[in-house]
């Protein structure tokens, strides 16, 4: 699949500077990271979350977890984690487990964890299981420049 259509289509629009980043199929990002040999702190996952008024993206790096708990009062909504089938009504051009962070391209709101605040460079799922998306960090910034932003994850 490579790049999901409307995330190239944000990018361009967007004038982001970015790389693609091919590597065997994986399941999770700190594979991904792994397969792509890039370090794990800089690749960044995003999960999405369901409340009683629709959904956002909770985007952490890959090798932490998140605390629903603290995100809920982050968030103060009742939360939950989007089931498959949600995930796949919104992001339609994307693999289900490999969802880009970037919500602008798919009308859905970010809550960004604050650690991932002045990284050099990133790496985010392109929209299927074999390709990272590379961009500097303030790229980066832009793409998440209306992002809520919080502490609500911990290393595993």
């Amino acid at each position: 699949m490579a790049i999901a259509p409307q995330l190239k289509t944000y990018l361009k629009d967007a004038g982001i500077a970015y790389d693609v980043v091919s590597h065997p199929r994986t399941m999770t990002t700190t594979e991904s990271a792994q397969a792509a040999h890039v370090s794990g702190e800089c690749v960044v996952k995003s999960v999405v979350i369901h409340h009683e008024l629709g959904y956002f993206l909770a985007v952490v790096p890959s090798t932490h977890r998140i605390d629903l708990g603290t995100l809920q009062a982050l968030a103060g909504k009742r939360l939950g984690l989007a089931a498959e089938a949600e995930i796949g009504e919104i992001f339609t051009d994307c693999d289900l487990g490999a969802v880009p962070p970037v919500g602008e391209a798919y009308g859905v709101d970010v809550m960004l964890e604050e650690s991932l605040a002045d990284l050099p460079e990133v790496y985010f799922e392109g929209g299927d299981h074999k390709t990272l998306i590379h961009a500097s960090g303030d790229a980066f910034e832009t793409m998440m420049k209306d992002a809520r932003r919080g502490r609500f994850s911990h290393h595993v």
